[in-house]
């Protein structure tokens, strides 16, 4: 689901509720397939200003179970988009989904890299209130630049990000 048009808005305390609902979507249909849910992306960091949409990171043992995690998604209305040119996660999309607010699903093994930036970046932001003041400022200015180009979006945002990974030890 590409960004047609960067809205990025001040952080809201909603979006704690709307992955939980989400969160129990997902493990009502998965169960034990998986081990856990985690809320990353900027919208789990308190004060972050972000997209309004929730990202989530799914997580398996390790791709054993890809399939089975597949069907039971594909039974509650996702479909499996592939890596989308990042290894160690895949993207899920879904429709008819209007009980949720908009998300990005991702499934990852709990070995995979991807999922371990996501959840060291998001822990990082949520102890650094200036990394996260900071970081707020360069989306909020990269979406007035950018409203209708998400490629220039994230361009413009990269080179903050990749000072805040070193902060936190990622590269």
């Amino acid at each position: 689901m590409k960004t047609a048009k960067v809205t990025v808005v001040p952080y809201d305390e909603a979006w704690k509720s709307d992955f939980a609902l989400i969160r129990r979507e997902i493990e009502d249909a998965l169960g034990e397939l998986i081990l856990g849910i985690e809320h990353v992306g900027s919208t789990s960091v308190p004060g972050m200003s972000a997209k309004p949409c929730i990202d989530l990171d799914v997580i398996i043992s390790d791709y054993s179970v890809f399939g089975a995690v597949t069907e039971k998604l594909a039974a509650i209305g996702y479909f499996h988009e592939g890596d989308l040119g990042i290894g160690g996660r895949e993207a899920f999309g879904y429709t008819d989904k209007p009980h949720l607010k908009k998300h990005h699903l991702y499934v990852c093994p709990q070995d995979s890299a991807e999922l371990h930036r996501h959840v060291t970046f998001r822990n990082f932001l949520r102890e650094n209130p200036e990394a996260v003041r900071k970081y707020s400022l360069v989306k909020e200015k990269a979406a007035q630049l950018f409203p209708d180009d998400i490629d220039q979006y994230i361009a413009y945002k990269s080179p903050c990000i990749a000072e805040l990974y070193a902060q936190c030890g990622l590269k």
